[in-house]
C-alpha cells in the first residue's frame, strides 16, 4: 500500500506515497491498536501528503476516529500546511467525526508540503480503537 508508517512519543506519522482512494482504516494504514493508548490523553496525527502527485481530494475529506471509552467533550483543531482549518469541540461519546474542507485545502496546498496534522485533547486516557477508526481523503 502506498503509505509509511513513524510512530514517536506523542506521535503518529502518516507519510502517503501515494494517493489511497475511498476509507481505510488506521489498522489498514499500519497503526497497530495496542499501539495506540493515549494515558495523557493527548493525540498528534500527522499526514504528509507530499510527494504523492496530483491531489484529488474526496468531495468531503473525512476524518472518523473511534475510541472505546466514552468519553466527555474532547478538542480537536486541523492545520493543514500551518494554517487552521477545523477548531472544535465535541461533546459526549465513543466517536468524532470530522470533515474538512475540500475547497480549504485545495487553496492552501503547495507542491512540495502537504501536510494535515491533527491534535486531540481528550479529557481522560483513552484507547483509539484503529480498525474503526478510518480516513478518505482521495477519490
Amino acid at each position: 500500500m502506498g503509505q509509511k508508517v513513524e510512530i514517536n512519543q506523542g506521535e503518529i506519522k502518516i507519510k502517503f506515497t501515494e494517493a489511497i482512494t475511498g476509507k481505510i482504516s488506521l489498522k489498514e494504514l499500519g497503526i497497530k491498536e495496542d499501539l495506540i493508548t493515549l494515558e495523557n490523553g493527548l493525540l498528534r496525527l500527522v499526514f504528509d501528503m507530499e510527494g504523492i502527485g496530483e491531489h484529488h481530494y474526496f468531495q468531503m475529506p473525512t476524518l472518523s476516529i473511534v475510541y472505546s471509552e466514552e468519553v466527555g467533550e474532547t478538542h480537536w483543531q486541523c492545520d493543514f500546511n500551518g494554517e487552521t482549518i477545523v477548531d472544535k469541540a465535541d461533546h459526549h461519546g465513543h466517536s468524532t467525526v470530522i470533515l474538512l474542507n475540500r475547497k480549504k485545502i485545495s487553496e492552501l496546498e503547495h507542491h512540495h508540503e502537504n501536510t494535515l496534522i491533527v491534535h486531540a485533547e481528550f479529557p481522560e486516557a483513552v484507547h483509539i480503537k484503529t480498525n474503526e477508526s478510518i480516513v478518505n481523503f482521495f477519490k
